[in-house]
C-alpha cells in the first residue's frame, strides 16, 4: 500500500532515531566561547595597527572613502546638471517650509545650505537631498508656536497726534522684530537637541531603534503630518487671520477659526494659492508621465516662483490687493548664535520624538536609492551624519533638516551620481542668499502655500494603501489607522507615541494569544501538519501532538496552557485529583472488608450483595499469607467501584512541537517543568520535539531538567518522538499507563502509596504560587 503513493521524484532517507542526547552524543559539539564584557571592549576598541585606524577614520568620515575614487569623466555632469537643478528646488522649498516651521522665510535658505555642508562629509547616501521636510518642519513650527505665540508679544499702539504722541491700552499690536528673534531661539535651541539625541543615539550604535517604527506605521503618521500641513497651509491661502492652536483638536479648532474669518478671504492670495497648486501638480503628473523621454524634470516651482514674483511686483499686489507677500528677504548670513538651554526642559519630549521621525524618513529614503544602486547605507553613521549637521545647522539659525522624497527623487532622476550634487544644490542656495534673495521679496506667501501643498500629494496617496493592506495583513492596517487618526486628534507628537504604543500592543497580542494546534500525520511521510487545515491527516492512536507557532513567556504561558488542555481534552491536575480521591475511598473500603485487593484486582465481598464461590475461595487464600503484599491495578477506562466521577484519559503520550518557539523566560520554563510533572503522574509520557541549541541551553540555565524530567525527553523532530514512542510501546517497555497500582498488606497498617501524591495534591497550589514568588 506505502509502495502506490511512491513517485519518480520521491527520495527515501534512512537513518536511526534521533533524541537530542543520543545526536549530541553521536555528532559532538562545538563548545561556545561566550567573550566577557572586557574581551568584546578589547576587540571594539584595542588597535590592531594603522589598518584598524584606517578603517575607523573612513568609518566615521566617509568622504575620505569614497571621493579619491570619485570617477570625474563619468560622473560629474549628470551631478552638475543634477545639483543645479536641486539647488533651485531646494531654495523655494526652504522658503516655503519655513512657513510650516513658522519662522521668517529666510531661515528656509539657511536650512537648505547649512546641512548639506555638514552631510557631504559624513554622510553614506549617494542620492538623498538633506534639508527640510514638512513633517518635521511642521514639528518643529507646534512648539515653535506654543512657546512663542503672538499673545506674548503685543504691546499698546502709539498714536501720533497734531502735537504730541498718545499711547492707547486699547489697542495692541504684534512686536513682530521680537517675535521672529524669540521663534528662531526656539527652533535652533530644538534644532541642537534634535541633533545631539541623533548624535548620541549613532554613538550608542542604537541606529536598529528605527526598525520599531513599521512601514504601516510612518504611511499613516506621514499621512497624518500630511492632513496637519494642509490644514495649516489654509489660513496662507485664504489669507485669514486665526489663533494658533497646537495639540489636542487643533485641526478642528483651525478650520473653526477658518469658518469664522471666512468672509475675511484675500481674493489676490487666494486666486495665486488655487492656480499655483494646479499649475504644479500638473506639471509634475507630466513630468511622472514622461520621465523617459524628458532628460530633465520641468522646474515648475522656480517657473511658478518667478512668474509670481514679477507679477506681484509688476502689479503691486501688496499695496494694492492687501496680498501677503515675503517682504524682508534680506542678503547674506546671519551671525551664528547658542541655543538658550533654559528652554530644554519645555522641548525635551518634543525633540526626541522629532529627532526619530527626521532619522526614520532620511534612513527610508536612502535605503530605497541605495537598493537601487547597489550599494549599502549605515545606519548608524546616519545618526551621527543627521546629528552633526543639526547641531551645526542650529548655530547657525538653521531649523531641523531630514530629506523629502520629491526633492530626492529630482536629485536622482536628473542624473545625480554622489553627493557632489547636494554640494552644488547648496552653492545655488547660497548664490539665492548672497545676492539674489531680495527679487523674491514681492513673492506671495500663498504661492509658498501652494508649493507646499502640490508637493503632498504623495503623502496623501497613501491613503491607497489601506485596502491593500486590509487585504494582506489586518493588524497592519489597523496600526495605518490607528496612527493615522490619533495624530490627526492628538496631534503629531502624542500621535506618534499612541501609535507606537497601539504597534507594540499589537505585538503583545499576537504573542500572548498565539496559534496553537493539533498536528496529524500525513500517511507513509514524516510530515505532521495541521488537522483543520487538510482532510486526509490521521490522528496516531494514543498520541497527542500539540504546536505552539510563538515563543513562550510569562504572557502567554496561561493561555498556552488552557489551549494544551482543550486539545488533549482533558485537565490533568484534575484527573490526578479525581484518581486520588477515588483510591482513598477504594482504601477505606479495603480496610471495612467491603473489598478485597487481590492480583487480579478489586474484588467485592458477599456484603455487597456478591455471592461468588469462586471469589470466596481466592479470598480464603489470600487471607491465609498474612505477610504478603498483593498488588492490584485500577483501570481507570474501566467503571470504578465507588462513586468518583474521574475524567477519562485516552492517550498515553503526548508529543509538544517546539519548532516555532523561540524562547523560554524563567516563569515559562518554571510552569512548563509543571505542565510536564502533571501529565507524568497521571501515566502520560511528555515528549519535546523541535528544540534548537539555543533552546536547550536556554531551558538548562533555567534549571528545567532535574531527576524527574530529563533530557531524555528531547528529540530531535516530532517524527523521532513518534517513532520512539511506537518502538517503545511495541516491544512493552512501558508499564500501562491507564493503570494505578496500589499496595495492600495484610495488617492494614502500612499507609498505601498513594498518600505521598495526596500530599502532592495539597502542595500543587503552592507550586504553582511559587513560580511567581507569591508562595510563602
Amino acid at each position: 500500500m506505502m509502495d502506490e503513493c511512491f513517485h519518480e521524484d520521491d527520495y527515501h532517507v534512512s537513518r536511526r532515531i534521533y533524541s537530542n542526547q543520543v545526536f549530541d552524543q553521536v555528532h559532538e559539539t562545538q563548545t561556545q566561547e561566550i567573550p566577557n564584557l572586557r574581551e568584546r571592549l578589547s576587540r571594539t576598541c584595542g588597535c590592531t595597527g594603522d589598518k584598524w585606524a584606517v578603517q575607523k577614520i573612513k568609518r566615521l568620515l566617509p568622504i575620505l572613502d569614497w571621493l579619491p575614487k570619485y570617477p570625474v569623466k563619468e560622473w560629474l555632469p549628470g551631478d552638475i546638471v543634477s545639483g543645479v537643478t536641486t539647488g533651485l528646488v531646494c531654495c523655494l522649498q526652504g522658503v516655503a517650509y519655513a512657513l510650516l516651521a513658522s519662522v521668517a522665510p529666510v531661515y528656509g535658505l539657511y536650512s537648505a545650505f547649512f546641512p548639506i555642508l555638514t552631510y557631504f562629509v559624513l554622510g553614506t547616501s549617494r542620492h538623498i537631498s538633506v534639508g527640510p521636510f514638512p513633517v518635521t518642519c511642521l514639528m518643529v513650527g507646534s512648539v515653535v508656536l506654543t512657546l512663542a505665540p503672538d499673545e506674548h508679544f503685543l504691546h499698546s499702539v502709539n498714536i501720533t497726534g497734531a502735537n504730541d504722541t498718545l499711547t492707547d491700552e486699547r489697542l495692541l499690536e504684534v512686536d513682530v522684530e521680537a517675535r521672529e528673534a524669540q521663534r528662531i531661539l526656539v527652533a535652533c535651541t530644538m534644532t541642537v537637541l534634535v541633533g545631539l539625541f541623533q548624535v548620541a543615539m549613532g554613538l550608542m550604535q542604537v541606529g536598529f531603534l528605527v526598525r520599531y517604527l513599521s512601514d504601516p506605521l510612518v504611511g499613516g503618521f506621514t499621512t497624518a503630518a500630511a492632513f496637519h500641513v494642509f490644514i495649516s497651509q489654509i489660513k496662507t491661502i485664504l489669507s485669514v487671520p486665526i489663533h494658533n492652536h497646537n495639540g489636542f483638536f487643533s485641526i478642528a479648532y483651525t478650520l473653526i477659526d477658518v469658518g469664522r474669518n471666512i468672509n475675511q478671504t484675500n481674493i489676490a492670495d487666494l486666486i495665486a494659492g488655487l492656480l499655483t497648486i494646479f499649475i504644479v501638480m500638473t506639471v509634475k503628473e507630466i513630468n511622472t508621465k514622461f520621465q523617459h523621454k524628458i532628460p530633465v524634470p520641468i522646474p515648475i516651482e522656480v517657473i511658478v516662483t518667478v512668474i509670481a514674483s514679477a507679477i506681484s511686483h509688476v502689479m503691486d499686489l501688496n499695496s494694492q490687493y492687501g496680498a501677503s507677500i515675503v517682504h524682508s528677504l534680506p542678503r547674506g548670513f546671519a551671525p551664528p548664535q547658542t541655543p538658550n538651554i533654559t528652554l530644554i526642559g519645555n522641548i525635551l519630549g518634543s525633540s526626541f520624538s522629532t529627532a526619530v521621525v527626521g532619522y526614520a524618513v532620511a534612513v527610508s529614503v536612502a535605503k530605497v536609492y541605495a537598493a537601487k544602486h547597489d550599494y549599502t547605507v549605515d545606519g548608524n553613521q546616519e545618526l551621527i551624519a543627521f546629528g552633526v549637521s543639526n547641531i551645526f545647522g542650529g548655530c547657525f539659525s538653521s531649523f531641523v533638516a531630514s530629506t523629502a522624497l520629491s526633492r530626492t527623487a529630482v536629485q536622482e532622476s536628473t542624473g545625480g551620481k554622489s553627493q557632489v550634487a547636494g554640494i552644488i544644490s547648496a552653492l545655488m542656495v547660497m548664490i539665492v542668499i548672497l545676492a539674489l534673495g531680495p527679487f523674491l521679496q514681492p513673492l506671495q506667501k500663498s504661492v509658498l502655500a501652494g508649493i507646499v501643498i502640490a508637493n503632498l500629494k504623495g503623502m496623501f496617496m497613501q491613503i491607497s494603501e489601506v485596502p491593500v493592506l486590509w487585504r494582506q495583513n489586518r493588524t497592519d492596517c489597523l496600526i495605518w489607522i490607528a496612527t493615522c487618526l490619533a495624530s490627526i486628534v492628538l496631534g503629531l507628537d502624542v500621535g506618534l507615541l499612541a501609535g507606537l504604543v497601539f504597534e507594540m500592543g499589537t505585538v503583545v497580542v499576537r504573542t500572548q494569544f498565539p496559534s496553537c494546534a493539533t498536528l496529524g500525520n500525513v500517511p507513509n511521510t514524516d510530515i505532521y501538519k495541521n488537522m483543520k487545515d487538510y482532510k486526509n491527516i490521521n490522528e496516531i492512536p494514543g498520541i497527542k501532538i500539540f504546536k505552539c507557532n510563538s515563543p513562550i513567556y510569562f504572557a502567554n504561558i496561561d493561555y498556552f496552557k488552557e489551549k494544551l488542555r482543550d486539545e488533549v481534552g482533558f485537565d490533568a491536575v484534575r484527573v490526578f485529583k479525581k484518581r486520588n480521591k477515588a483510591l482513598k475511598k477504594i482504601h477505606k473500603l479495603i480496610k471495612k472488608g467491603k473489598l478485597q485487593a487481590t492480583e487480579d484486582g478489586l474484588v467485592p465481598v458477599a456484603s455487597l450483595g456478591v455471592e461468588n464461590k469462586a471469589f470466596e475461595k481466592e479470598l480464603e487464600e489470600v487471607a491465609s499469607q498474612p505477610d504478603s503484599e498483593v498488588k492490584v491495578e485500577v483501570d481507570w477506562t474501566s467503571e470504578l467501584p465507588v462513586s468518583v466521577s474521574v475524567p477519562r484519559v485516552h492517550i498515553h503520550s503526548l508529543v509538544v512541537d517546539f519548532s516555532a518557539v523561540s524562547f523560554l523566560d524563567v516563569v515559562a520554563a518554571k510552569s512548563l517543568k509543571l505542565v510536564v510533572k502533571e501529565f507524568m503522574r497521571i501515566g502520560v509520557s511528555v515528549y519535546i520535539a523541535g528544540c534548537d541549541g539555543e533552546l536547550v541551553r536556554k531551558m538548562e540555565a533555567l534549571s528545567f531538567f532535574d531527576e524527574e524530567v530529563t533530557r531524555d525527553i528531547l528529540f530531535l523532530s516530532v517524527h523521532d518522538a513518534i517513532l520512539f514512542i511506537q518502538l517503545e510501546t511495541s516491544t512493552g517497555n512501558e508499564e500501562d499507563p491507564l493503570a494505578e497500582k496500589i499496595s495492600q498488606l495484610q495488617d492494614d497498617k502500612q499507609p498505601l502509596p498513594f498518600t505521598e501524591d495526596e500530599d502532592l495534591i495539597e502542595t500543587y497550589d503552592n507550586q504553582h504560587l511559587a513560580i511567581y514568588g507569591l508562595s510563602n
